[in-house]
C-alpha cells in the first residue's frame, strides 16, 4: 500500500474536495481522485462520496482515518530511524500560512545548524487548526498566531516575536497621519476571522474610524502587492521584512498600538519535546526574544 495513496486519502477528509486537495498536494484534482479509487480497490470499501463540489468520508472512511495518519506518521518515522541510527523519527512541525516565507526559514536554518541530520515534515495551516493537532498528537509542534483560548494541558505555548500593527500605503503619502489615510483613502482589510484582522478591526472601532473598505482577504503579502500598486491602503501586522522590494511605506500609529504575538506550542510530553524546545530557544534568538 503505497503511502502517498494514503496521504492522499487524509487529504482529501481534511480539505473536503478533491481540487482543494490536489492544490495541496501539488496534484490535479483527477490525479488525487484516481489514488483514491486505488485505495479503496485494494481495500475493498468505498472511502469518500461525492456530494456535489465536496467529497465526504463514509462510514468506512471514518472508521480509519485516525489509524491511516498514525500509519503515515509511523512510516516517515521508521524511514527516518533507518537512514541514520541517532535519529528520533521525524520532527511534524505545523506552521501558520503567512509565516512560511518569512518566519519558518530562519529558524529552520538555525536548527539545521545544531542538528544537521534532522528530518522535518512541514504542515501549513491555520493555527487554531494547528492547535489542535497539537493536542491530538497529530503534530509535534506548531508556529502559531498566540491562542485566544487554553492550549490542552499537556501542551505548551510560548512567544517568540511581536508585530505591532502598523499603516501601509504607497510611497507617495509619505509625510501624511495615520488616522487621516485611513479615514480618506480606499482600505484594503486583513480578514476579521484571523487574529491579525481582528486587532486591525478593534483598533478602528476602538478610534472611531470608519475606512472606505474596497476588499477583505486573508493574504498579508497580497494586501502588501495591492498597495504597492496603488489600490489602497491597510492596517497590519508588522510583516516590513516582506515588504523591502514594494514600493509601500509604515505609518506609524500615535500612541501604544496593539500587537499579534507569534510562538510555537509543542506537545511538553511528547518524544520530539527536546526538539521543539530548540526550536523555540532558536526563534527568540532570530527574532530578538532571547541571547
Amino acid at each position: 500500500m503505497d503511502i502517498n495513496y494514503l496521504q492522499s486519502f487524509i487529504t482529501v477528509v481534511e480539505a473536503g474536495s478533491f481540487a482543494e486537495a490536489g492544490r495541496r498536494l501539488d496534484l490535479t484534482s483527477a490525479a488525487v481522485a484516481a489514488r483514491i479509487k486505488a485505495l479503496e480497490d485494494d481495500m475493498g470499501v468505498e472511502l469518500v462520496r461525492r456530494s456535489g463540489r465536496s467529497v465526504k468520508p463514509t462510514a468506512s472512511g471514518m472508521r480509519i482515518i485516525e489509524s491511516t495518519r498514525s500509519v503515515v506518521r509511523q512510516i516517515r518515522d521508521m524511514r527516518a530511524m533507518a537512514m541514520d541510527r541517532s535519529n528520533q523519527g521525524e520532527l511534524r512541525l505545523g506552521c501558520f500560512a503567512s509565516a512560511l516565507t518569512n518566519i519558518l526559514p530562519p529558524i529552520l536554518k538555525r536548527l539545521y545548524d545544531i542538528y544537521p541530520e534532522t528530518s522535518v515534515f512541514v504542515t501549513p495551516g491555520a493555527s487554531i487548526e494547528l492547535c489542535r493537532k497539537v493536542a491530538a498528537g497529530e503534530l509535534d509542534a506548531a508556529i502559531v498566531v498566540e491562542p485566544q483560548f487554553a492550549v490542552a494541558k499537556h501542551c505548551v505555548w510560548q512567544k517568540f516575536m511581536e508585530e505591532p500593527l502598523v499603516v501601509i500605503a504607497p510611497a507617495h503619502m509619505l509625510g501624511r497621519d495615520a488616522h487621516d489615510v485611513l479615514s480618506s483613502e480606499p482600505f484594503l482589510r486583513y480578514d476579521r476571522s484571523v487574529y491579525g484582522g481582528q486587532l486591525a478591526d478593534r483598533y478602528l472601532r476602538d478610534h472611531d474610524l470608519h475606512p472606505r473598505q474596497r476588499l477583505e482577504i486573508n493574504s498579508l503579502s497580497s494586501i502588501a502587492v495591492m498597495v504597492h500598486e496603488g489600490l489602497g491602503v491597510s492596517l497590519l501586522p508588522d510583516w516590513s521584512t516582506m515588504w523591502q522590494s514594494l514600493e509601500i511605506i509604515q505609518i506609524p500609529l500615535p500612541g501604544r498600538t496593539l500587537v499579534r504575538r507569534n510562538g510555537l506550542v509543542w506537545n511538553q510530553h511528547g518524544h520530539q519535546a527536546k526538539l521543539a524546545a530548540c526550536i523555540h530557544e532558536q526563534a527568540r534568538v532570530v527574532f530578538g526574544t532571547g541571547s
